[in-house]
C-alpha cells in the first residue's frame, strides 16, 4: 500500500498505464480518503503503473508589505556593509544610513503582515545589526494621520475636536503642547470603525505596534506574541 499525502492542498490527476490487458478479476483498487487529504491505493504486483501528476497547487495569497526596520551596530563605511544585508536576505529592501541609524526599507512579499515583519527582523539580525524598531512610527501627529489616510488635515482636526464624529482617541504624548501625538494603532482602529480605512490597514498598524513593544521589552523571539495579537484583532475587527 502506498500513501500519497495531499499536503499543501495539491490536486492530483491519477492515470493508470498498462503494459498488457488487465484481467477483470485482478483490477486495481483505489480509494480516496478526502477527510484526511490522503490518497490510498492498492495495486496487484507487476500489472500496472500508477502515475500521480500534480495538476494544481493552492498557495497562500501573497501580498507586498512596505515598512522599515531601524537598526544599529554596524559600520556603514565598511566595504561589506550593503553586501551583508543582501546576503542575509534583504534583497527586497534598500539600505541607507541617516542621522546615526541604519534604515532598511522593505517591500516584502509574504502571506501576512506578521510573517513579513518577523522575516525582515530575522534577516536584519543575521547581518549582526541590532534591530531598534519598526516603522512607520507608531506615534503620529494629525498631519501624519492625514498623510497616511488620505484625509484632509482639516478633517482630522475636526475629528480630534469632536466636531465630526465622536470618541476620537485622545493623544498619548505631548498632550499639553501644541503638537500632540497619537498612538497610530488606536487611531487606525477608530478610523476603521468609521469606515475611513481598510481592515487590513488597521491590522498592519497593530502589528507594527506589537513588534515595537516586544523589541522595547528586549524580547528576541516575538513571532508568537505578534501572531496572538493579530488573531485577537482579526476576531474583533
Amino acid at each position: 500500500m502506498l500513501n500519497l499525502k495531499a499536503g499543501r492542498y495539491a490536486k492530483w490527476l491519477i492515470g493508470v498505464v498498462y503494459s498488457a490487458p488487465m484481467p477483470t478479476e485482478m483490477a486495481a483498487r483505489w480509494a480516496l480518503t478526502a477527510r484526511q487529504g490522503t490518497l490510498m491505493y492498492m495495486l496487484d504486483k507487476s500489472l500496472a503503473l500508477l502515475i500521480a501528476v500534480p495538476i494544481e497547487e493552492r498557495r497562500p495569497t501573497m501580498k507586498t508589505y512596505e515598512f522599515s526596520i531601524i537598526a544599529s551596530g554596524l559600520d556603514p563605511s565598511a566595504d561589506d556593509f550593503e553586501a551583508r544585508f543582501y546576503d542575509a536576505g534583504c534583497d527586497d529592501a534598500t539600505v541607507s544610513f541617516q542621522k546615526g541609524h541604519i534604515i532598511v526599507d522593505f517591500a516584502r512579499e509574504a502571506a501576512s503582515i506578521d510573517v513579513a515583519i518577523m522575516s525582515a527582523i530575522d534577516a536584519v539580525r543575521t547581518t549582526g545589526a541590532t534591530v531598534d524598531r519598526v516603522e512607520p512610527d507608531p506615534l503620529v501627529s494629525l498631519a501624519e494621520i492625514a498623510t497616511r489616510t488620505g484625509l484632509s488635515r482639516a478633517a482630522m482636526t475636526q475629528y480630534s475636536k469632536g466636531q465630526r464624529g465622536t470618541s476620537f482617541p485622545a493623544p498619548v504624548a505631548r498632550i499639553t503642547s501644541n503638537s500632540p501625538l497619537w498612538d497610530w494603532a488606536v487611531v487606525a482602529r477608530w478610523l476603521f470603525s468609521q469606515k475611513k480605512i481598510s481592515r487590513e490597514e488597521a491590522i498592519q498598524a497593530e502589528a507594527v505596534t506589537e513588534a515595537n513593544e516586544a523589541l522595547a521589552a528586549g524580547e528576541v523571539h516575538i513571532a508568537h506574541r505578534l501572531k496572538q495579537r493579530l488573531l485577537v484583532c482579526e476576531s474583533t475587527f
